[in-house]
């Protein structure tokens, strides 16, 4: 409970008190300047401001307990009574309130509260799995990819000395995209979602030409043997 949550204001103790609120001002500040600055009178009295009914800002302000009890200390008899018992009372209903608020949750709201927690968890985790299915692969990613598929295609070929190389390297590096492109359902392999790059990397590693290509690619590569 902070310090303003403990206060009634200068206006109040006026109605409290049955005088006119320049003259509990006028108390205030001669009571303040007998503190002085060593016993902090801003632990009493607050200086701030209010609307009047003119829409004019006027100075009031704000008395904490210890500002009551020792605004009462100046008034004698009834009407000093009288205050003390009001100032007591609504202090005491102003801390009764707050520590209201303070208690504990009930059961069923903290029951709601972790069922909402829970729900939020649950978006996220679903909006995390939208997200990675729809990001595409960076481009580091898309320099592994292409450099595995020159690796795997080179291979195939019988290294980049092999006639097979420079008769069918064009051809060879079609077919590999072209059915790259057709198991994964994208248009160029840069759209490759980042939870495919995985998948993509074991593609390269199993991937091998189609029977006539590689029958093609023997074909010519034996031709430099006979010779």
């Amino acid at each position: 409970m902070n310090q303003l949550e403990k206060t009634i204001t200068s206006n109040e103790v006026a109605e409290m008190v049955g005088r006119d609120h320049n003259e509990v001002l006028k108390d205030v500040r001669r009571i303040s300047g007998q503190l002085g600055e060593g016993n902090l009178p801003q632990s009493y009295f607050i200086e701030s401001t209010y609307t009047n009914a003119q829409n004019r800002e006027m100075p009031n302000y704000l008395l904490t307990k210890k500002g009551c009890e020792l605004y009462s200390t100046r008034m004698t008899g009834e009407k000093g009574t009288q205050f003390a018992v009001a100032y007591i009372e609504r202090f005491n209903k102003m801390e009764n309130h707050i520590k209201e608020q303070q208690k504990p949750q009930s059961l069923e709201v903290a029951l709601r509260a972790a069922l909402e927690h829970e729900e939020q968890i649950r978006t996220i985790k679903s909006d995390v799995t939208l997200l990675k299915g729809t990001m595409r692969i960076t481009s580091l990613q898309q320099q592994e990819i292409q450099a595995g598929a020159s690796r795997v295609v080179v291979k195939a070929l019988g290294g980049k000395e092999a006639p097979a190389y420079a008769e069918l390297k064009s051809k060879l590096f079609s077919e590999f995209w072209r059915e790259f492109k057709q198991y994964f359902k994208v248009p160029r392999y840069g759209d490759l979602p980042t939870a495919k790059f995985d998948e993509a990397i074991n593609y390269l590693n199993l991937w091998r030409p189609n029977t006539s290509t590689q029958m093609e690619i023997d074909s010519y590569n034996s031709q430099m043997a006979i010779y």
